[in-house]
């Protein structure tokens, strides 16, 4: 299996970006100049498998919304440029980190070797346990 990218790369049919007033560093530029970012990637528009699909979906939690979309918003950075490419990294590694299949877990039992090293002990610390009785004096 090939090894997945860092990031996935997104359709701009399916982004929908919004610039939004920031809070953080910037002093009184904050309050005139909307640098945040609030990006919008339409699921459905992607064309995922479902098992990927619901991996997605849980790794963007209470970011997912009920119409199938993904809400990032991106205010780290002063200007936009920063945020919006900050918000499409963030959206690719989710995307990347959706399509990488969980490796499965192979169910294994102990060996009769293991099982026989189980039980002497088992028998031994019963065998302590059960010399700390009371001691009788006939």
């Amino acid at each position: 299996m090939p090894t997945p990218p860092d990031s996935w790369p997104i359709p701009e049919d399916a982004l929908e970006e919004k610039f939004l007033a920031a809070t953080g560093p910037g002093g009184q530029n904050v309050n005139k100049v909307a640098t945040a970012v609030q990006i919008r990637l339409d699921v459905f528009a992607l064309g995922l498998a479902p098992d990927v699909y619901q991996r997605l979906k849980l790794l963007a939690g209470s970011r997912f919304t009920a119409d199938g979309e993904i809400v990032l918003v991106a205010r780290t950075h002063r200007t936009r440029e920063a945020n919006r490419a900050d918000a499409r990294q963030r959206l690719g590694e989710m995307l990347a980190k959706a399509h990488v299949r969980p490796i499965r877990r192979v169910k294994t039992k102990p060996g009769k070797a293991a099982k026989a090293r189980r039980l002497d002990g088992k028998a031994a610390r019963s065998d302590i346990k059960r010399g700390r009785g009371k001691v009788s004096f006939d």
